[in-house]
């Protein structure tokens, strides 16, 4: 028997399924779905390491912040786990087989929060603090990671939003703790 979702889901994946529909309508044009896809799978994880790797190499106190994004990517990766698989919010191309396309292949079987927006979210508040010459990279990817999640029929938009938010706590609270 699987989990049931919370009523609050059931009301918001009726507002928002014509929204996210249409997004994801757009994914039908070859040119912008390869560059969802490729947003998606950078966004996936070999983005992230390659920054956290890089770290001693961007700035002068690189291997603290090795240890210091590698510590709240892991946290965050705990913490978003336990809450996606106590919420069980069903992906809208899941609920909504026939108006929402699955264009990219989907880790699990939950949507609620978007794990991808809240890694990119995450790291571009510590690229912000710590090598900011980085944002005109950084931010861009953010952005097409973010919509490559609707466009491409795996998530809402609150659980974009969801995400977001947690990575900009996450975030804020490593800066607080860790400097």
């Amino acid at each position: 028997m699987r989990p049931r979702p919370l009523v609050v889901f059931d009301r918001l994946d009726l507002l928002e399924w014509q929204f996210c529909q249409r997004i994801a309508r757009l994914s039908f044009y070859r040119p912008w779905r390869l560059i969802l896809q490729a947003a998606s799978r950078l966004g996936d994880w070999p983005v992230w390491v390659l920054l956290i790797i890089a770290q001693p190499w961007l700035q002068p106190n690189g291997t603290w912040r090795v240890m210091q994004y590698s510590g709240v990517a892991l946290l965050a990766v705990a913490i978003y786990r336990l809450v996606k698989t106590r919420l069980c919010r069903e992906r809208p191309f899941i609920t909504y087989g026939e108006g929402i396309e699955c264009c990219e292949p989907a880790r699990d079987r939950y949507s609620f929060p978007s794990g991808h927006t809240m890694h990119a979210v995450m790291f571009s508040v510590l690229v912000a603090a710590h090598t900011p010459w980085l944002l005109p990279v950084i931010l861009p990817l953010t952005l097409l990671i973010a919509v490559s999640r609707v466009g491409l029929g795996l998530h809402y938009v609150s659980d974009v939003l969801a995400g977001a938010a947690m990575g900009y706590a996450f975030a804020l609270a490593s800066l607080y703790w860790m400097g």
